[in-house]
């Protein structure tokens, strides 16, 4: 499909003082911006500071739709949203791009892409040889409990000290993946907000998470819409 023209949808240009995330998710068509989720309302707030520095970033799940909606994983995919978006905002970042669905079709100097299906845990690990260390995560995959859990766990030693590990989307979890008696991830950071431990319905599971807290120095869950009186809907785990 040739190279992907980053500019097509937006006249911001990178490395600009007033560059905003917001806009540019509402440019590209991301659901991160004011049309749904918001969360670069708060993305703003917390990457402002990377936007020129040369920093490896690494988004879960590139486009809305897959097996997480009853759609096969080899669907064709034309486009990649949020990865145009953090090209324009981060204008020295490396971005790095796990999808279960193909992009290798998106070519850019800065942009490299892994396919990997997150339901298995040595997938991940391995898709993980081939990155570097990251100081931004963000899962925006299936948001299945187990596969974020997963991710979290197998990825977490790849996030640079000082690096932010992000998760979306915890209110809604697939029912054709979501597996029978686990706890949402979620409960699961909330808990570990609240607690500083994390409690899990598999103990296995539990113990890996809470020997990862003391290089945690903060959780912090958000409600959808910032509204403390609706469900948990995207979380910061900062590294120590």
């Amino acid at each position: 499909m040739g190279k992907a023209n980053r500019s097509e949808k937006s006249t911001a240009k990178a490395g600009a003082p007033n560059l905003n995330l917001t806009d540019l998710a509402d440019s590209f068509g991301s659901d991160k911006g004011s049309t749904k989720h918001r969360y670069t309302e708060l993305y703003q707030m917390l990457f402002y500071p990377y936007r020129d520095k040369k920093i490896n970033f690494l988004e879960m799940g590139l486009l809305i739709g897959g097996p997480e909606h009853g759609i096969d994983k080899d669907r064709e995919t034309k486009d990649a949203p949020s990865i145009r978006m953090w090209l324009q905002f981060f204008s020295k970042a490396k971005i790095y791009g796990l999808d279960v669905s193909d992009f290798s079709w998106f070519e850019d100097d800065r942009f490299s892409f892994l396919r990997c299906d997150m339901d298995r845990r040595e997938n991940i690990r391995e898709a993980a040889k081939s990155l570097p260390e990251l100081d931004i995560i963000i899962d925006d995959a299936s948001h299945a409990s187990h596969h974020q859990q997963f991710g979290l766990l197998e990825l977490w030693g790849k996030l640079k000290p000082g690096g932010l590990y992000v998760i979306e989307d915890l209110r809604w979890q697939p029912k054709m993946m979501e597996k029978a008696g686990i706890t949402k991830t979620g409960d699961l950071l909330y808990g570990m907000q609240v607690n500083k431990r994390f409690e899990h319905s598999d103990p296995a599971i539990e113990a890996e998470l809470n020997a990862l807290t003391p290089e945690m120095s903060g959780c912090f869950v958000f409600p959808v819409g910032y509204n403390r009186t609706r469900r948990h809907q995207v979380a910061v785990v900062h590294k120590r």
